[in-house]
C-alpha cells in the first residue's frame, strides 16, 4: 500500500508493480494499492492485481485502504471513498472496517455454479472436502476454461456446522490461490442466500487467511446495503529503491 498523493509513483510502469509484487525479487503481495487524492471524496483507491495490470475492485484491498487513511489522517471513523466500481461508505473502529459494496441485482444461476459481479466477477461452485480440495488446478481449469482470457476468479465453497461456510479463492491476475477475496466472500455470501442456504442477514464467512462477515439485504431480488467487515492490521512499513 502506497501513499501516492503527491502521484510521485510511476503507475503506468506495471513492470515495476510485477516487481514489487513478487515475493522472491521483491516486497511480495498478491496486488499494490495506491492511495491518491480525489476531488469529490476523501481519497480514490487505485488497484493493480500482482501481474501489474490495474485491477478491478479488491475488497480485502478496500478495507485495508480504509485502515490506511486512517493511519495516515486522512480520515478518522467514517468515509467516502472511490475506487474502479464507483464510490464506496466505509467506516473503521477498533481495528474492524466494515466496507459498503455496491448492490447486485444480476445473478446468473447454473446447474453447478453461480456467476455474479461484486465489483469484480466470480464463479461459486459447492464443493465437498474444500480442506484437500486442488483449488489451484481446478480454479486455473475453470479460470480459462470457461471464461477465456478475460476470466472470472472462481470460489469454492462448503458448508460449515455453525452455518457458515469455508471458501477458497483462485484469484485471476494473481493466477494463483490467495488467502481471503473480499469481493469473492460478498459473492458467495449473496450466492448462499439465493440458494436459501442461509436464512440471516449476515453471514459468516471462513477463509484462509481469517474469518469475515457479510451482512445484506435483499428486496425484489436485488441485494443491496452490502457490507464486507473485518479486520485490518498494519504489519510493517518501510522504504524500497526502485
Amino acid at each position: 500500500m502506497i501513499d501516492n498523493r503527491q502521484l510521485l509513483f510511476p503507475k503506468n510502469d506495471t513492470k515495476l508493480v510485477a516487481r514489487l509484487c513478487d515475493r522472491k525479487f521483491g516486497i511480495g503481495a498478491d496486488g499494490l494499492i495506491l492511495l491518491e487524492n480525489d476531488e469529490l471524496t476523501d481519497f480514490r483507491m487505485v488497484y493493480y492485481n500482482a501481474d501489474g495490470n490495474e485491477g478491478s475492485l479488491c475488497g480485502n484491498g478496500g478495507r485495508c485502504t480504509v485502515a490506511f487513511a486512517k493511519f495516515l489522517g486522512v480520515i478518522d471513523k467514517e468515509t467516502l471513498f472511490n475506487a474502479a466500481d464507483g464510490k464506496h461508505r466505509a467506516k473503521v473502529e477498533g481495528g474492524i472496517v466494515s466496507l459498503q459494496m455496491q448492490d447486485v441485482s444480476e445473478i446468473k444461476e447454473k446447474p453447478d455454479y453461480v456467476f455474479l459481479d461484486t465489483g469484480s466477477p466470480h464463479h461459486v461452485q459447492m464443493v465437498d472436502d474444500i480442506k484437500d480440495f486442488q483449488v489451484f488446478k481446478e480454479g486455473k481449469k475453470l479460470r480459462y476454461g470457461l471464461y477465456g482470457q478475460i476470466g472470472s476468479n472462481i470460489n469454492f465453497v462448503e458448508g460449515l456446522n455453525d452455518a457458515g461456510f469455508a471458501v477458497r479463492t483462485y484469484e485471476r491476475g494473481v493466477e494463483d490461490e490467495t488467502l481471503s477475496c473480499g469481493t469473492g466472500v460478498t459473492a458467495v455470501a449473496i450466492a448462499m442466500h439465493r440458494a436459501g442456504k442461509v436464512a440471516t442477514d449476515t453471514v459468516k464467512i471462513q477463509t484462509q487467511g481469517g474469518e469475515l462477515q457479510v451482512k445484506l439485504e435483499e428486496r425484489n431480488g436485488v441485494y443491496q446495503n452490502i457490507h464486507l467487515i473485518g479486520p485490518a492490521e498494519q504489519v510493517f512499513k518501510g522504504e524500497i529503491e526502485c
